[in-house]
């Protein structure tokens, strides 16, 4: 279980850092996330799972480039995934090692042991701006993009892609000019919306509110369901938001059976 907290924690780290730094300040960003990591290593005994963590973030990190295409499509998220599920499997928390692992830590919801309170922090981690990196490589891999008549201020802003607008191939039409009553190109609702709609997926399934849940995801629907009905004979608004909300939502839900898992192989 220690593996896969740190594994998910260095990744969501780095991702948050880059998406929200840029040159020496991303540097130094993780320059000291490597050093909180390798803090809480040494606390949790767990030193070489640190290490792992940190290098699997940075092979992450050129993988999955916030610019440009992912070099393979969204492989490494599943390949992400499945070390997580064998690590929590095969890992499962410690009774009691290092300064912390062996002292419970006093929760709303009880006494949780580290190596779990750092899972749960590396899955929240990673329905930020990892959630976001997923998403968009799976858009890109599968080729989701809308039609060329969409106003691009509006691509920027879709929620559906849950961060940044599908890539085009160059040369490619990009539709009329932004008018000047258009939404801000630079507004991206999506960044925002789709870590929010991760984080209720998750407490929603672990709190077995499941009622709650599809009301949600419905109402998601409802929304967006008028620009869906003005889809085009290509269909690429639906495609957009099918492949990116099913994408979201498969990661918020995973992140819940992760967790759910862990708390029963605690030990």
């Amino acid at each position: 279980m220690i593996l896969a907290a740190f594994l998910l924690l260095s990744v969501g780290l780095v991702d948050v850092l880059r998406g929200f730094l840029r040159g020496r300040a991303f540097w130094i960003g993780s320059a000291v996330a490597a050093v909180l990591l390798l803090v809480l290593g040494v606390l949790g005994d767990a030193v070489l799972f640190a290490l792992l963590g940190i290098v699997l973030s940075a092979l992450w990190a050129w993988l999955l480039p916030l610019d440009g295409r992912p070099r393979l499509s969204f492989w490494p998220a599943v390949l992400l995934a499945l070390v997580a599920v064998v690590a929590v499997a095969l890992i499962p928390a410690r009774a009691a090692a290092g300064l912390l692992s062996g002292t419970p830590l006093a929760t709303p919801i009880g006494p949780v042991g580290f190596d779990l309170a750092l899972l749960a922090a590396g899955v929240f981690a990673v329905l930020l701006e990892s959630g976001n990196v997923i998403v968009r490589a799976a858009l890109i891999g599968e080729r989701a993009k809308l039609p060329a008549d969409v106003d691009p201020g509006r691509a920027a802003s879709a929620d559906t892609a849950q961060g940044p607008a599908p890539v085009h191939d160059p040369g490619a039409p990009t539709g009329p000019e932004p008018s000047a009553s258009a939404p801000d190109p630079g507004f991206r609702g999506g960044r925002l919306i789709g870590p929010l709609e991760r984080v209720i997926v998750l407490l929603l399934t672990l709190y077995a509110a499941y009622p709650l849940l599809a009301a949600m995801l419905a109402a998601k629907g409802i929304v967006r369901f008028p620009e869906i009905s003005r889809d085009g004979e290509r269909g690429g608004r639906a495609e957009y938001f099918l492949v990116g909300s099913l994408v979201s939502w498969v990661v918020g839900l995973g992140g819940a059976l992760l967790l759910w898992w862990a708390t029963h192989t605690t030990v």
